[in-house]
């Protein structure tokens, strides 16, 4: 194997994806995972803690593009339009990865220790937009219930965005669905 080749989380995904679909979450290894990337084990637990971590792991990237997106608009928008920043950063940056999130909705859908890694996932995200939208000057719990339904905003988009045949961009369906404010 080589010592180093470019982009080993990236491989290490699809490769836990093929290797989950092919042969089910619970009997796919770390090991298996490293070897199909064509990478050592090591090298799988230098970026993972775990193999439910391979498919967790651009968490941190779309929690950053939401609190960036909050944090980033004009200090005088409203807090409905700064929550509607995070949501058109973090679409963003999810946009190019579809077809992975395709695969990893589906597997999630079938396992519930993932579901419940899902679940921790959104509950990280709410708390960082939480604190986000505090900076902005609201208090604990209207920052907390604003957060709260940016993440409900996020996931009932990210449903529709993978639904079969929806060929809309992410940002544009969490605008659509943002705007259907029900309160």
């Amino acid at each position: 194997m080589a010592r180093w080749e470019p982009d080993a989380r990236r491989r290490l995904q699809d490769a836990a994806l093929a290797l989950f679909a092919e042969h089910g979450f619970e009997q796919t290894t770390a090991r298996q995972i490293a070897e199909r990337a064509g990478l050592t084990e090591r090298t799988f637990f230098r970026h993972f803690g775990d193999k439910r971590e391979v498919l967790f792991g651009n968490e941190a990237a779309v929690t950053a593009a939401l609190v960036d997106g909050v944090s980033g608009a004009p200090a005088r928008a409203s807090i409905a339009k700064a929550v509607e920043a995070g949501l058109r950063a973090a679409s963003r940056d999810m946009q190019p990865r579809r077809a992975f999130l395709r695969r990893f909705a589906a597997l999630v859908d079938e396992h519930p220790e993932l579901q419940e890694r899902e679940l921790i996932k959104q509950r990280t995200m709410s708390s960082a937009l939480a604190e986000a939208l505090a900076a902005r000057g609201l208090d604990a719990i209207e920052a907390q219930l604003a957060a709260e339904f940016a993440i409900v905003v996020m996931r009932v988009s990210f449903e529709q965005w993978l639904a079969r045949g929806e060929r809309r961009p992410l940002e544009e369906i969490a605008a659509d669905v943002l705007a259907r404010r029900p309160l």
